[in-house]
Formats: C-alpha cells, structure tokens, sequence
C-alpha cells in the first residue's frame, strides 16, 4: 500500500533575469527533499535554467512551477509562457541550437537529461513545457497536479493525496473553507483520515473525514478510484471533475454541502473507462472556462494540462489544487 501526499508547488515568475536563478535555486531545493541523488539534482537545475532562461530571454508572462512528483520519486518542472511560441520545435530540440544563449544545450538537454519532457507551442499563443526527474526504475504514471496557496498566504488551504493498493489508484483532493492556516488545518485532517484507510469504500471515507472534520470549519471533498476501467466518484462541495475521452467529456458531479457541517446523503457514481482517457479533478482556485471546444479535440496529456491550467485558469485570490491522470504512461 502507498499513499502519497502532495506537497506545495513553487510558483517563479519569470519576470526578471534573477528570477531564473531562483527557479534554479528552488529546483535544487526541491530534488534534494525529494530525496534525489546529487547527479539528478544537478540535472534538475539544468533543466530549470534552460526552461526559466528561455522564457527570460525570449517570451512574456512567463512561469515556472516546482515541485515533488506524484508520479513517483522525483520532482516536476513545469514551465509556460503567452508567446510568441516556436513554429518548427524539432528543429529547437536538436542539440546545439540552445534557445537561451546560456549553457548552449537548449530543448534537445532538456529532453535528454529529463526522464520525461513534453512540450508544446503554438505560434502567438506560447509554449508549456513539463519535465520530470525521477529516481531509476521509477515509470511514468501519466499523473500530473499543481496545488498552489492564495497569493500572499504560505499555506496552502487545499490538500491532495494519491493511494495505490494493487493497482487500485484512489485520490482524495480537498478545499477547506475559505483559505489560510484553518483551511489548512481541515484540509490536512481529512488527508489524515484518508491516510489511515485509504482502501474503505468511498462512502465509508466521506463519512470519517466529516466526522472528524466537525472540529474544523469544514471543507470540500472529492474522491476518485480507478480500479481497471472502472471509474468510482464521490465527492460534496465545489470541487469539479470531467472524464476526457477523444471527441467528448463527461462531468463528475459533487454535492452541496460542506464535510465536517452539513453532510448530505452521499451517492457514489460508477463510470465505465474504455480506451484512452484522462480525468481531471480541481478546486474552485482553477476556473471552469477551459471546458469548451478544446477538450472535445485531441486528448490532452496530463502534464501539460495540468499546466496549462495552473497557468491560464488559475484565480490568485483563492487556493488552487488540480490532478489530471489517465491509465498509466502516455495518453496520447
């Protein structure tokens, strides 16, 4: 049995030539606590610099976000930009061409030093770029998240955790109320309640965190388990969820209430999975404007929606926490 919890991301904005030296500062951070050997910190630094350098040198209103992985032992970078974007990113991925005049590696480095890298870019609308450094032996998960506090705070008010039981995926994602350390503190205590039991039916969990959430403002659930092609969602309150298959989405549907004040009867929905997918759930911190024609084209990979929507979608002035994860490895 494993539970993971995620930890908080780092936002860098690249607004300013030092800033691409605290994303690498922070990237070094991060692989460190991880746990990560020297060799692949270093790696991860590197990467870092390319991507903060290059939106530095070349793009606008860019970010970097860091973070430990869910998707195993080892930490994320993801890196986005509103322009101008890169027609022909073959040709920037081959080593030499270095996009950043820093290190002269450039995307073909980052592609080789990283144990997962995707990019995108489209021409006068920008470019997101997610690498992964994971520990050897650790494969892809085809799981990605962000969960960010409300500016200004240090805490954040949501919470996010991932259990795998015999290939059972369960995730468990919380808003507590309102934000700051008391939304932190229901938050964290219903993640706690989940890590005790992670493999109870869904609405056994719900159950437990709002009794031991009556001691808190309350707060915001949504739980999902996959198990095969077979999707489980439960969840109370404003947290949203959609099932993207090619061609179509399907919303997952919380219930008023607030877990820990006013629990109402909870229903569990059973969904078929069949062929390619990835599910996404999210906070209210992440806007629902992104649910329009683009999730009914080609399906997203994970990562690079996730942060796509950390940064376009985000509203700074509240928490917010998002997952995406399809079955396992690439989606596309």
């Amino acid at each position: 049995m494993t539970v993971t919890v995620a930890q908080g991301t780092t936002l860098i904005r690249i607004d300013h030539a030092s800033a691409v030296y605290t994303a690498v500062r922070v990237a070094r951070e991060v692989a460190a606590k991880a746990g990560l050997p020297e060799v692949l910190t270093e790696r991860a630094a590197v990467i870092a610099s390319e991507l903060a350098g290059n939106i530095d040198k070349h793009a606008s209103d860019g970010s970097v976000f860091v973070q430990q992985s869910l998707a195993g032992h080892g930490i994320d970078i993801y890196a986005t930009d509103a322009g101008p974007g890169m027609a022909n990113l073959d040709y920037w991925r081959i080593d030499g061409h270095s996009t950043t005049e820093t290190l002269g590696t450039g995307l073909g480095a980052v592609g080789r030093l990283a144990t997962e890298f995707r990019i995108r870019s489209v021409p006068g609308a920008g470019t997101i770029a997610v690498a992964r450094v994971l520990a050897p032996g650790r494969p892809a998960a085809g799981i990605a998240h962000v969960r960010l506090p409300h500016e200004g705070e240090e805490r954040c008010g949501d919470a996010l955790a991932l259990s795998t039981v015999r290939g059972v995926r369960t995730i468990a994602i919380v808003d507590g109320l309102g934000h700051g350390p008391e939304a932190g503190d229901a938050a964290e205590a219903a993640i706690e309640v989940f890590g005790q039991r992670p493999g109870r039916s869904l609405s056994e969990q719900l159950t437990a965190m709002h009794r031991r959430l009556r001691q808190t403002r309350g707060a915001a659930v949504a739980l999902a388990r996959v198990s095969g092609d077979l999707l489980e969602f439960c969840g109370v309150g404003n947290i949203s969820g959609l099932v993207l298959t090619p061609g179509r989405s399907q919303p997952l549907l919380s219930t008023p209430g607030v877990v820990g004040f006013s629990l109402p009867a909870t229903h569990v929905r059973s969904l078929a999975l069949a062929g390619p997918h990835v599910i996404v759930l999210h906070t209210d911190g992440i806007g629902t404007g992104w649910r329009g024609p683009a999730p009914l084209g080609p399906l997203p990979e994970p990562a690079l929606l996730t942060a796509d929507l950390a940064q376009h979608h985000r509203d700074p002035r509240d928490d917010a926490t998002v997952i995406a994860f399809g079955p396992g490895g690439d989606t596309t």
